[in-house]
């Protein structure tokens, strides 16, 4: 809780410093912008670790399929960090960019999901035939 709390004052730092240097020219405020986005999903990432853990060892207990997990952990990364990049994208004065990434983070994140289609098919197949 302490990052997230020093995280924080970082982003209003930040952004303050944002304000004062988006007179001068964008392209400086723009790079400090990438700078604390980075730094931030940096700290970020230090809180999924536990959860990663925490899935991993829900897999263990329900013997579940490796793969299944890995998609889910990649569907959730390609969702965060088009978020994010959308978000420079918007800041940076183009949204339509960030807009469309997240349109292709959308398209991406169901192909990868196909295999967990597969399965659920499959497994109400399964139900289906033993009524």
């Amino acid at each position: 809780m302490d990052t997230f709390i020093k995280a924080s004052g970082g982003v209003l730092i930040a952004l303050v410093l944002y304000l004062v240097l988006v007179k001068q020219g964008k392209d400086i405020s723009l790079l400090l912008t990438l700078t604390v986005c980075c730094m931030v999903t940096a700290v970020a990432i230090g809180y999924l670790k536990p959860v990663v853990s925490f899935i991993n060892s829900l897999q263990i207990i329900g013997n579940l399929d490796d793969t299944m997990l890995i998609i889910i952990l990649k569907a959730v990364g390609i969702g965060l960090l088009s978020e994010i990049i959308g978000l420079v994208c918007a800041d940076a004065g183009n949204a339509a960019l960030g807009q469309t990434l997240k349109i292709l983070a959308g398209a991406v994140i169901l192909w990868l999901s196909l295999p967990l289609f597969h399965n659920l098919i499959e497994l109400v197949e399964e139900i289906l035939v033993s009524i």
